[in-house]
C-alpha cells in the first residue's frame, strides 16, 4: 500500500488513475498537496547509503521533499511511518539528554 510520505493518506485510488500508476514531477497528494515524485516516497530512499539512496545515482539530491527528475523513481509500497517523519527536533533533544542524563 502507498501512503504519502507528509500526511499518511493512502494513495492506492490516485495512483490507479496515473498512467502506469506512477506519479510524475507535478502529482501531489490530494489530501496535504505535498510533492510525490520525492526520495521520501521511493523505495529506493535509504538514510544510511551514499547519497541517501540504494541506487547507483550519479548526484545527490539536496532537498528530500520536493519533486525530482530522478528516473530510479519507483513509489514505496511500504505503509508510512508519519509518525517518525514528523517528529520535532525538541522531541529529539529531550530525548538524546534523557538518554546520556547522568544519574545524580
Amino acid at each position: 500500500m502507498s501512503s504519502c510520505q507528509k500526511c499518511g493518506n493512502d494513495l492506492e485510488a490516485f495512483l490507479s488513475t496515473l498512467p502506469n500508476k506512477k506519479p510524475g514531477r507535478q502529482d501531489s497528494c490530494p489530501k496535504c498537496h505535498a510533492d510525490l515524485k520525492t526520495c521520501l516516497n521511493c523505495e529506493f530512499y535509504d538514510s544510511s547509503r551514499k547519497w541517501e539512496c540504494k541506487e547507483d545515482v550519479s548526484e545527490r539530491v539536496a532537498d528530500k521533499e520536493r519533486s525530482n527528475f530522478c528516473d530510479f523513481f519507483s513509489i514505496n509500497q511500504k505503509q508510512a511511518n508519519t509518525s517518525s517523519l514528523h517528529t520535532s527536533k525538541n522531541d529529539l533533544l529531550s530525548a538524546a539528554e534523557a538518554l546520556f542524563k547522568k544519574n545524580k
